[in-house]
């Protein structure tokens, strides 16, 4: 058995624990670039996800984060790649559950008297996908301005798909993109709406053009969900899954119930949430992404929502960069996919490196308990030429 079959007990009847007996879980290569001479690093981005639940106590992967930025901070902007604040976004300020609320997301916006912090809506900022998504996602965007000290913008704003588009120095860009607003089964901002794109076409429309038009600038685009994962969202579960199903509803419930753990992870992967990957609107969107870079892709593509870190070659440009486990202690199970360069399941971040020759180094950091960072993983991205078939849009 391979990596590339383990875990997806929902594709196959064979019996959960042996295949997951036999599943490494996860990979770890070794470095494969040199680091980077601080002199030769022209601008830096850290892509942090899932980080809405930070210790009151103080966060190690945010320390983690402070160090490694600590002589870069006109050069450096912090990523947050969605699901700012668990387990339901910022609900109204009567609420009795807002005071903990704004307090985990005002220690994400500590870290912007370092460097500027940008953030992407995820499905739990959408009130899980809950009815007053839109209204929690706009209170989420106006508390991050309100209260970012003029350093911090949750982009794209008011619930619109976006993409905005942020410069990080001249040869570098981020597009930013609210993949959960095509996953969303309530009311959002639709035709008519103030948004510049409005519709699925209008914002692939858009992102294509947006690419286009960076010319040879290094472009990462960025949203919540992944392309492709190896972790829970792609039908990939530990054998905990399996024998203790009741920890998906609180990580305290160790009733072992081995056979309802085993239809569970089968009925996810019937595709019945769309905020897995078998979903069907979540194919959609993928499907939507991948025309939009096919003219022009992006360097990279960062996501979230798995609590793994993960690098995944598709033998195609962008090259994904999976990194949702911002928070210490709050890890989920991974395996390898086609295409797995890295996946594992500890703390940490990634450090994406804008070179003086135009590369772009993409750097895996896991923490440790005390907020130490260790580099386990990086490589060289070549310098983005446009494609030749482009026609201007």
């Amino acid at each position: 058995m391979t990596l590339h079959q383990c875990g997806r007990v929902g594709d196959t009847f064979v019996p959960a624990a042996l295949v997951l007996v036999a599943c490494a879980g996860r990979v770890v290569p070794p470095t494969a670039a040199a680091p980077a001479a601080p002199a030769d690093i022209v601008a830096t981005v850290v892509l942090i996800g899932d980080a809405g639940a930070p210790k009151a106590s103080g966060e190690p992967v945010f320390q983690a984060v402070a160090r490694i930025l600590a002589d870069r901070p006109d050069t450096a902007v912090i990523l947050f790649l969605g699901d700012n604040i668990y387990p339901r976004g910022l609900p109204d300020s009567a609420d009795a559950s807002f005071a903990d609320a704004a307090r985990r997301l005002r220690d994400q916006l500590a870290l912007a008297r370092l460097t500027p912090v940008l953030f992407v809506p995820g499905n739990h900022d959408w009130h899980r996908s809950g009815p007053q998504g839109w209204e929690r996602i706009r209170r989420q965007g106006r508390f991050i301005a309100r209260e970012g000290g003029g350093r911090a913008r949750l982009l794209p704003v008011d619930g619109c798909p976006g993409p905005a588009t942020v410069d990080v120095g001249p040869r570098l860009r981020l597009v930013l993109l609210d993949t959960e607003w095509w996953l969303f089964p309530h009311e959002k901002p639709a035709e008519g709406s103030a948004c510049a794109a409005r519709t699925p076409r209008e914002v692939i429309d858009s992102l294509a053009r947006a690419l286009h038009v960076a010319g040879d600038r290094q472009v990462i685009v960025a949203g919540h969900h992944p392309l492709s994962t190896g972790g829970p969202h792609g039908g990939y579960f530990s054998l905990g899954h399996h024998l203790f199903p009741l920890r998906n509803l609180h990580p305290a419930l160790f009733l072992p119930l081995p056979l309802l753990g085993t239809a569970y992870p089968a009925i996810r992967g019937l595709g019945v949430s769309a905020e897995d990957v078998s979903g069907g609107a979540n194919r959609v969107l993928r499907a939507a992404l991948d025309t939009a870079f096919a003219c022009a892709p992006p360097a990279i593509y960062a996501a979230g929502h798995e609590h793994s870190l993960q690098v995944i070659d598709r033998g195609r440009p962008p090259l994904l960069a999976v990194s949702g486990a911002g928070i210490y202690g709050h890890e989920s199970h991974v395996e390898a996919v086609p295409g797995t360069r890295l996946a594992v399941s500890k703390a940490g971040f990634m450090r994406v490196d804008l070179l003086r020759d135009g590369r772009l180094r993409v750097g895996v950091v896991t923490v440790d308990r005390t907020g130490a960072p260790s580099e386990i993983y990086a490589e060289l991205v070549q310098a983005r030429r446009a494609g030749p078939g482009c026609a201007e849009r």
